[in-house]
């Protein structure tokens, strides 16, 4: 019997009459009123051209992929360091990934190591905002630049993240965002592409309804809908979008709770990893996180599985996280092996992840606090 989670989604308190006002509409299937309400809050609040819910952020790199017309003749860089899903957006497409190494503070890709696997197959650069602290977006858009690459963005963890007084998500061509229930915005399942470069708007309007020109039709633009492009089904029923809405307007009341407690747990756990030789998150000066995750990077694999048992004893529910694609079984088919991204290797299996959720009460933290300061490496 776990006492506290790792996870509980949170409610504004406004999702249920949003649902049953979208109930209540003649249609609540995808693109209805609440997904145009997501859309505009999105757009409104990060400055982009354009937003599209998703059912997923991996349906939104997914998309991403079909954009940059990515193929079989094509390599992509990423970090090891991420989800599935980074990969498989573009590997669907026949696209290689090129794995990268990560900085040992904020654990994103190293951006002093990208420049050395760029060949002339590459054609994009996916990178991710771990945690939601952001990468060194000024030297990447350069290289970007130099060598005439796209760049996504998986900001899966970093919705209102900055860096340099700049949101997250809104350098590269395309970015992915994720609501998923253990992120800081959720509907359960669903995601965003966002899209700052004006080119894609009418062809990912196309992609996301099945390939059809559909949208035009419904605004009267075309007197019928044809099958004119590759594409799949991508929309989220106007359902999941009335529960988003209600979270994206209480964005602020969100982000000042989970700004609270990992503040708090900072405070409270600096004296107890100093005296374990615990490595706690670094969040550069140029960074305003978005307040995602609290981890700890303990001193080995051991401590880490042991400090992940003693929290479970006291029925605290603690996680690692990634393992390095880049040794998974798929990740070798690529050429991943020992050795490649050995920071990746490294930290990965030293991480773990502390509860951490909008609704998390103080005793639910203090017990997570007292539990870990009682632990020795």
């Amino acid at each position: 019997m776990i006492r506290i989670p790792f996870n509980r989604p949170f409610a504004t308190g406004d999702e249920l009459d949003y649902i049953r006002a979208a109930i209540a509409t003649p249609k609540f299937s995808g693109d209805g009123k609440f997904t145009a309400d997501c859309h505009r809050l999105l757009e409104e609040s990060l400055g982009v051209a354009k937003a599209f819910l998703t059912s997923s952020c991996t349906h939104a790199l997914e998309m991403a992929a079909f954009l940059l017309n990515l193929g079989p003749d094509d390599e992509v860089i990423l970090p090891s360091f991420t989800f599935t899903s980074t990969a498989n957006a573009f590997v669907l497409r026949g696209a290689r990934p090129v794995f990268v190494d990560i900085r040992t503070d904020t654990l994103n890709i190293d951006e002093k190591r990208i420049e050395d696997r760029i060949t002339k197959h590459t054609k994009a650069i996916f990178l991710v905002h771990y945690a939601g602290v952001g990468c060194e977006m000024e030297a990447i858009m350069a290289i970007a630049r130099r060598h005439g690459l796209a760049v996504v963005e998986d900001n899966a963890h970093g919705l209102y993240g900055k860096y340099r007084d700049r949101y997250l998500g809104t350098f590269g061509e395309l970015a992915a965002v994720s609501f998923h229930e253990t992120k800081n915005f959720s509907c359960g399942e669903g995601g965003a592409l966002l899209m700052n470069d004006t080119r894609f708007i009418e062809r990912a309007e196309i992609i996301r309804e099945k390939g059809t020109d559909r949208s035009r039709f419904f605004r009267g633009e075309v007197d019928k809908y044809n099958w004119v492009d590759i594409g799949s089904s991508y929309l989220p029923s106007d359902l999941l979008a009335a529960f988003l809405r209600a979270q994206l307007e209480h964005r602020e009341q969100i982000q000042s709770a989970r700004q609270r407690l990992w503040e708090n747990y900072m405070r409270e756990l600096s004296g107890w990893a100093a005296d374990n030789g615990v490595r706690l998150p670094t969040i550069p000066p140029e960074c305003e996180q978005s307040y995602h995750m609290f981890y700890l990077i303990l001193p080995s694999l051991d401590s880490r599985q042991a400090l992940i048992s003693h929290l479970s004893q006291r029925e605290i529910f603690a996680v690692f996280h990634y393992l390095p694609l880049h040794l998974s079984p798929m990740g070798r088919t690529f050429g991943g092996r020992e050795g490649v991204c050995p920071l990746t290797e490294k930290l990965a299996e030293r991480l773990l992840r502390l509860p951490f959720y909008t609704g998390m009460t103080d005793s639910e933290q203090t017990q997570v606090i007292d539990a870990v300061c009682a632990f020795r490496c």
